[in-house]
């Protein structure tokens, strides 16, 4: 039987999420190292997933971390640096399933505040049949319930759904509700998954 449905992640599967590049561009390895180790902006990132207000969460931390304040303000203040660019073959390939027909759905780690802007600067964030937003729904993967809260509302069985998202604990999780999963290292074994599903003919999906 062929997913009935393919639920994508977004960082580093549709947009690029790299914030160590960017910091690393900007003030070096050595110093972005201890910057993360001595503040730790993922724990602060994950708030914000979790539906912490964006701007205030990161000036917030930013204060308790006065040797690092300008630094840290730029996770607000330059995100959309560190949330680029766009993976367009990945791109190409959601746009191909919905023009076929596939119900295309998102299950992102994201930010209430963050998304909305997200929404501004990728049209692709528009496409979506169903967003499922970590931030909207208060719950953040690879917390069981939401993927438990995704299958009540989409009303899809565990094994139709095809889900995508680059890190292996996200993955885990689905898979052990019993969702077929791939984990994403590029847009090539991606085309190819989507092939082996049926979904895509080889030609549809780049190959």
């Amino acid at each position: 039987m062929k997913p009935q449905a393919v639920i994508y992640d977004i960082g580093n599967v549709l947009i690029e999420w790299n914030p160590e590049r960017y910091y690393d561009a900007r003030i070096g390895i050595e110093a972005r190292m201890r910057l993360f180790a001595e503040t730790d902006p993922h724990a602060m990132n994950e708030v914000i997933d979790a539906g912490g207000p964006f701007r205030d969460t990161i000036y917030d931390w930013a204060a308790r971390h006065p040797g690092w304040e300008t630094e840290l303000r730029w996770w607000h203040d330059h995100w959309i640096d560190m949330a680029s660019p766009r993976i367009e073959w990945s791109i190409a390939l959601l746009r191909t399933l919905r023009a076929k027909g596939v119900p295309v759905f998102a299950l992102s780690n994201f930010g209430i505040h963050s998304f909305a802007f997200a929404l501004t600067q990728y049209d692709i964030l528009h496409e979506f049949d169903r967003p499922y937003i970590s931030g909207r729904m208060g719950v953040t993967k690879p917390d069981p319930r939401i993927y438990a809260m995704v299958e009540d509302d989409c009303g899809l069985p565990p094994d139709a759904l095809l889900f995508v998202d680059d890190r292996a604990d996200n993955i885990a999780a689905a898979a052990a509700r019993g969702w077929r999963t791939h984990q994403f290292d590029g847009p090539a074994p991606w085309a190819q998954r989507l092939v082996d599903e049926g979904l895509l003919t080889p030609q549809e999906a780049g190959l």
